[in-house]
């Protein structure tokens, strides 16, 4: 996992970062051992899940669109397997005091349609990302990284001009934060980061992410949207490592059903699965174990509240949900495949930190339940006045089985009428964000290997603050938490949202995917990315 850049060890001293990597041979294009024979078709069909909201990079907030960004476009850097920040569209950077940066781009990278990549499409990206006028759910992105006067042009209070960014020539771009970001490079890798063509954004508006009109900066180019279907990248031959790349075209399938997934892998239609059935995973793993493929997520699953809605702004009442649930009954027997219980928000070891767990974590299931129960009769609810709500959940049969072993908890165990809403993925982001919601099933994969990717969300006024929750003093230790990097104040953000509940942690997320053993090259990363530019196919 990416590793935490701590600000008091980061005397840079003006030293040049990545010693203009643009002349060394780099690791992250598919490496391909000697002896290993390639097949005369390579292909690759991989399963997305649901049909990408857009993909428009400042438009999408999750995995679904994420998967398919991440192959079309390049980011200034990238976080490689060794968890090692290393260059990408920036050949170098430097900086003398962790606020102020400079960075170099390399002079040999094209868009797709051959026209040069420069500073000033950098410059563009970030000022369109942060523009309330574009409205993105990674608007306050810039803003966690504390880039100069981002809070007054996401509020609308400056121009987008004034935020801390600019072009010095064609190949040079300046960065301002108004304080040391020990995260700040990590937080460059993320996908809402990356730089999009500034022409074709401005001659085609929303519709420049149609294939027709598609201008990316990745190995792969869009060139096929068949809705509900497939999505299919073929690839660029203007990319600047398009020599280390060995694909020739990529198509992502949008099947929400995990066993439609699986069936058509087991068909060979189907070379790396989204996810795995629960129900089949046993004996997958018996049958194909070489084909099986587990590994570590840095990610929470959890049911998110409506705060501004009652009675979910009792705090008695999400208290008692959360209790009311038993995390090892979803993570042991409905999932089984490696997840662990979550009971905060941080997985194990966010950010190099081993935190310390809320109290009833030691307590039995059977104590939970009863203080559960007593603080929902201090609300006022009980079998006279039973608490009624909406359970929202997305197209997933996961989802669908952790929603119904969780609604069973709530009515054995505190005597509430539960009625599950199955939605496309699409209609639940709108719903969540219009606030036509009580408790909806949500998640967090890091943005980065650090607490502040998760508890920036949560933060009074958020762009992804869907729950509407809101605590000052929360606030204040988020924002002394990202000056400082100290275990303390984050234990204490930890402890306030915790005990506040605007979510009811269920499981941390590990990665499961089925792959053919003749798709060489494969690896996810901790966010759960997986990059074809990386990957061939062996002759089989």
């Amino acid at each position: 996992m990416p590793k935490i850049i701590n600000t008091k060890k980061i005397k840079l001293l003006s030293c040049v970062i990545a010693l203009m990597w643009g002349n060394i041979s780099l690791s992250y294009a598919a490496v391909v051992p000697e002896g290993i024979k390639l097949s005369e078709k390579q292909e690759i069909v991989r399963n997305n899940g649901s049909e990408p909201a857009s993909l428009d990079v400042h438009k999408v907030e999750s995995d679904t669109e994420f998967n398919i960004i991440s192959d079309f476009f390049d980011g200034l850097i990238y976080i490689d397997q060794k968890s090692e920040i290393k260059p990408k569209l920036a050949t170098s950077w430097e900086t003398n005091d962790n606020k102020n940066w400079i960075f170099h781009l390399r002079k040999d990278a094209k868009w797709s349609d051959g026209s040069p990549i420069t500073a000033h499409d950098v410059v563009f990206s970030w000022r369109r990302l942060i523009d309330p006028l574009t409205g993105s759910p990674y608007g306050n992105y810039l803003v966690n990284a504390s880039v100069v006067n981002a809070t007054d042009v996401l509020q609308g209070k400056s121009k987008v001009e004034a935020l801390g960014i600019k072009a010095l020539d064609d190949f040079t771009v300046e960065v301002k934060l108004d304080k040391p970001v020990g995260d700040f490079l990590q937080m460059l890798a993320h996908p809402s980061m990356i730089p999009i063509n500034e022409k074709m954004v401005k001659r085609y508006g929303d519709k420049w992410t149609k294939p027709e009109y598609f201008v990316g900066s990745g190995a792969f180019k869009l060139s096929e949207w068949v809705v509900n279907e497939r999505v299919v990248g073929i690839r660029n031959p203007q990319y600047w490592d398009d020599k280390n790349t060995v694909i020739n075209k990529v198509t992502y399938l949008a099947l929400a059903s995990d066993k439609a997934d699986l069936n058509r892998y087991l068909a060979g239609e189907i070379d790396i699965t989204l996810t795995i059935p629960l129900e089949s995973f046993a004996s997958l793993k018996k049958k194909y174990p070489e084909q099986v493929n587990i590994s570590p997520r840095i990610g929470t699953y959890f049911y998110e509240f409506n705060t501004k809605k009652p009675p979910f702004n009792d705090i008695r009442v999400r208290q008692a949900l959360n209790l009311a649930v038993d995390r090892n009954v979803i993570a042991d027997k409905v999932l089984g495949q490696g997840q662990k219980a979550a009971y905060t928000l941080l997985p194990p070891d966010t950010g190099g930190f081993s935190f310390q767990q809320p109290d009833y974590v030691s307590w039995t299931q059977e104590q939970r339940i009863a203080k559960a129960r007593e603080l929902l009769n201090e609300a006022g609810f009980n079998q006279s006045n039973r608490l009624k709500f909406n359970l929202l959940y997305n197209t997933s049969e996961a989802h669908k089985k952790i929603a119904i072993a969780v609604s069973s908890m709530w009515k054995k165990n505190l005597g509430a009428d539960v009625i599950l809403q199955n939605q496309e993925w699409k209609v639940v982001l709108d719903n969540k964000y219009q606030g036509k919601f009580d408790i909806a099933r949500y998640g967090w994969i890091a943005d980065y290997n650090s607490p502040m990717t998760f508890f920036n969300i949560f933060t009074t006024g958020h762009t992804q603050n869907s729950s509407s929750y809101s605590n000052k003093k929360f606030d204040e230790l988020v924002s002394e938490s990202g000056r400082t990097n100290y275990k303390s104040s984050y234990q204490q953000a930890l402890d306030i949202v915790t005990h506040d509940a605007p979510i009811i942690p269920v499981y941390y997320y590990v990665n499961a995917k089925m792959v053919k053993p003749y798709i060489g090259g494969f690896y996810v990363d901790s966010r759960g990315y997986v990059f074809t530019k990386d990957l061939y196919v062996i002759k089989h």
